[in-house]
This record gives C-alpha cells, structure tokens and sequence, in this order.
C-alpha cells in the first residue's frame, strides 16, 4: 500500500514537471515582433546626445526581422564607441558576457564628405518600448543607456527615407529660405537667439545664443564658428568675409527666416584643398532676449 502511494506521488510529480516544462517550452522562441519578416529602415533613438547615430543617417538605421527575429544596424558618429551589450554595463563585464563587435562602416554626408565609423547589428527584442543597451568607450568604461527601435518603414535605403521625411515636412533640400525676414516683435537693436547648426560631418559648431542686430525690417547675425578655418560663408547666392582677423571666424550673415532651418554654405580650408560645405541655421525666436 505504502509503495503504491509512492509511486503514484513520484508519477503525480513527473506529470507536474513534465506540464511545466511544455507551458515553459516557448521561451526560447522569438517573440512575435509586429510585423513580417523582411528589411526595414527604422528610427534608433536614445537617451543621451553623446550616444546616438550618425548625422548623416539621422538617426535611421536598417531593421532585419528574420524568423520573428530583429536585429537593427546603426552606424554611430565616430570610433569611439568599442563595443555593446544588450543589457546592463554590471552585466556586461561578467565573465562569458557575449559583447556586440564592431563594423567598420563608410557614412556620406550631405555635402558629399565621407567618413569612417563604427557600426553594430543591436538584437531587438520589441519595437517601441526601451530596452538597455550598455556601451563600453574607448577609456575603458562601461555606462548604461537606454534606447527605443520605432517606425519601420519596408526598405533598405536609409537617405531615400529621409527624404521622404522631408518632402512631407515641407523641409526638403531645397531652399525654404523665404524672403529676407524681420523678427516679430522685437524691437530694434541688438539681442541674443538661440541657433542650431545641422550639416556637414557633425564636428563643427557655432556658438549659441547668437547676437542679432535688428534694424527696420533687416536682421543680421553674428556666426561665430568653432574654427578658425572658415575663410566665407554664403547666404543666398551672396558671400560674406570673416569680420574678425584672429581667434574663431566670425560672420555677420542676414538672417532670412526664424524657427525654420536657413540654409548657408561655409568654406573650409581645414583640409587639404578648401571645401565649401552646407549647412542650416535654425533661429529660435522664442530664446530672443
């Protein structure tokens, strides 16, 4: 008797752990991702301006979803990023830790410069929602950061995404400078405005807030580069010298249109020959002090 309840609680057991492990059998499995397997261009955004994708790419990188699986590819703004792990930066210097490896990737910018810089495939467990992914710099140290894949859209060409973002936002590159552009409500005389610079390899910067000079319906501002290697500047088919002989170039350029992106070209003799690259300024009238 007593061997028979014995083997009927080792049978109730076996049973009990047998349905376990089939309700557990699926974890191994990819989750359902969304969508079809196939190649899509997808937005890779994080939490810090030091880590993200490269400029020429913005922010865009290349969705593979395989057998439910994805893995996007993002190619960064330099080297100096190592390496990866989806996870945390504790869990990454754990002994048998699997660290993502560079690519070495070749980026084209908008003024048609190249670049080489690192890129990696990220394993991405869900579209939309953040997920970590730790970095490792070239310093040696590890730091957590967070990140989200969204907005898949079917295809392999990252710039031709791009521009399509832009046709719909009425940003394309074509001139959106409009006629030369009084400041509303701001009275004459000099004050400060925040500008944003985009274009080019990303490297060079102006320094914000600007000055701006208003008089009537006229507003110029004073650019002031992070280089001293900016010989002009042109703004609508019209060049403008350095007003300065030393230190950062310095230009007072007008300022044709505010809190949309104005488009200028600046000539660079940093590298070997000079190269005139293009860029956009973007005055913010609402930092107007």
């Amino acid at each position: 008797m007593k061997k028979s309840k014995i083997i009927k609680l080792i049978a109730c057991a076996v049973l009990a752990f047998a349905m376990l492990a089939l309700a557990g059998c699926g974890g191994g499995q990819a989750a359902d991702p969304g969508i079809e397997d196939g190649t899509y261009v997808a937005t890779f955004t994080t939490d810090n301006s030091m880590f993200h994708v490269n400029e020429a790419n913005q922010d865009k990188g290349i969705l593979t979803v395989e057998d439910g699986k994805m893995t996007i590819h993002v190619s960064l703004q330099s080297k100096k990023i190592v390496n990866l792990y989806p996870g945390l930066a504790e869990d990454a210097q754990k002994d048998g830790a699997e660290l993502l490896e560079p690519t070495t990737d070749t980026v084209t910018y908008s003024d048609g410069y190249t670049d080489e810089v690192y890129g990696f495939d990220v394993p991405v467990p869900a579209l939309d929602e953040e997920f970590d992914l730790a970095l490792l710099g070239t310093k040696g140290t590890w730091y957590d950061h967070k990140v989200v894949v969204s907005d898949p859209v079917p295809g392999d060409d990252i710039q031709a995404v791009i521009g399509g973002e832009k046709e719909a936002s009425g940003d394309a590159e074509t001139s959106d400078n409009g006629e030369e552009a009084a400041a509303p409500d701001i009275a004459e005389g000099e004050h400060t405005v925040d500008v944003a610079l985009e274009g080019g390899t990303g490297k060079a910067s102006v320094t914000s807030p600007a000055t701006i000079k208003v008089s009537g319906d006229s507003v110029t501002a004073v650019i002031e580069w992070s280089s001293p290697h900016y010989d002009y500047m042109i703004v609508e088919g019209e060049k403008y010298l350095p007003v300065n002989e030393d230190g950062n170039s310095v230009f007072e350029i007008p300022v044709l249109t505010f809190d949309k992106p104005m488009t200028v070209i600046a000539d660079t003799t940093a590298m070997s020959e000079p190269h005139e690259i293009e860029y956009t300024l973007t005055f913010d009238s609402s930092s107007v002090k």
